[in-house]
């Protein structure tokens, strides 16, 4: 959003203004006011006008500027209504050089998972990929996929819903002893082996869908079916605020990761790229490494398919 569109929102939002006393506020005219005004109201924002000015009588449920709006992290906001891939748009603004950009869709025609999963993303759910340059190497990229998978756990516990950490990327609910698949993290970086060019950290969140929506290997739920349909611009801004946050301390991001771990402690078999680990996992080690105490001592896994095990397995 623009700055003195912002600037225009803010001053609506405090109190009624007249289009007289805003324009000698910010310096503009009046015909530029009204601009302003009508393309908030073109936007979804609610701007009425009386006898007292225009006042801001509500704001969009979702959508670009309404997430931009109030947004405590230092990202612009890309929307679109539709797209293949919000992590494939990020990928294209990360070659044109941006930084700090949450590409936003309300829905996805080909979502894509770890491994090149199908990822079902109907309208409703909440998909954006975050767009950073931070100066890290390359062997650090992993911890930003565990700062977003605590980011949207934090966003999920505040809407009510009891989310947990599924080493490596999936945000869950435990119930009956199953793990349901409630959001997932798909993290890609370039870079060379000293420094990380950029990181693009896509999340999918099943906000305001049914279950039934969405098939998959996983069993999956949502926010609406664990705890109602959830504001998803609120929803949207305290994923980015908490992962805004907690990028700039990856090394915390370890323990806020351990805090909301539904893995560790539990027998797990990782079907790894060099074969199958069984045992009970122990630890998570910066920077996402799961430590796994087999029968053979302890196995440092760095990437793979991670399921529980039943006492019986």
């Amino acid at each position: 959003m623009q700055d003195t569109r912002e600037q225009v929102l803010d001053a609506l939002a405090q109190e009624p203004v007249s289009g007289p006393d805003l324009a000698d506020r910010l310096g503009v005219s009046r015909a530029a006011v009204w601009k302003h005004v009508e393309a908030l109201r073109e936007a979804g924002f609610a701007v009425e006008s009386d006898d007292a000015g225009y006042r801001l009588a509500s704001v969009p449920e979702f959508g670009g500027p309404a997430v931009a709006y109030g947004l405590d992290a230092p990202f612009t906001v890309e929307y679109h209504d539709e797209l293949p891939s919000t992590n494939a748009r990020a990928r294209e603004l990360a070659a044109e050089e941006a930084s700090d950009v949450v590409v936003l869709a309300d829905h996805q025609t080909g979502g894509r998972g770890r491994l090149d999963r199908e990822w079902r993303s109907p309208a409703g759910g909440i998909y954006l990929s975050l767009v950073v340059r931070p100066e890290v190497p390359a062997t650090h990229a992993p911890a930003f996929t565990l700062a977003a998978a605590v980011a949207t756990t934090r966003a999920a516990r505040e809407a009510g819903v009891d989310a947990r950490i599924k080493w490596p990327n999936d945000v869950v609910v435990v119930r009956d002893g199953r793990e349901h698949k409630l959001a997932g993290v798909l993290t890609e970086m370039e870079g060379e082996a000293d420094r990380v060019s950029w990181v693009v950290v896509g999340v999918g969140v099943n906000a305001n869908v049914d279950p039934e929506e969405l098939p998959g290997e996983a069993a999956p739920t949502s926010i609406r079916a664990e705890a109602g349909d959830v504001d998803r611009r609120v929803f949207t801004q305290r994923l980015v605020e908490e992962f805004g946050a907690l990028r700039h301390d990856l090394e915390g991001v370890v323990e806020a990761w351990r805090e909301h771990a539904t893995t560790l402690g539990r027998r797990v078999r990782v079907d790894t790229p060099g074969g199958e680990v069984v045992g009970e996992a122990v630890d998570v080690r910066f920077p996402g490494t799961l430590v796994v105490d087999t029968d053979d001592g302890p196995v440092d896994v760095t990437a793979g398919d991670c399921e529980p095990l039943r006492p019986a397995e």
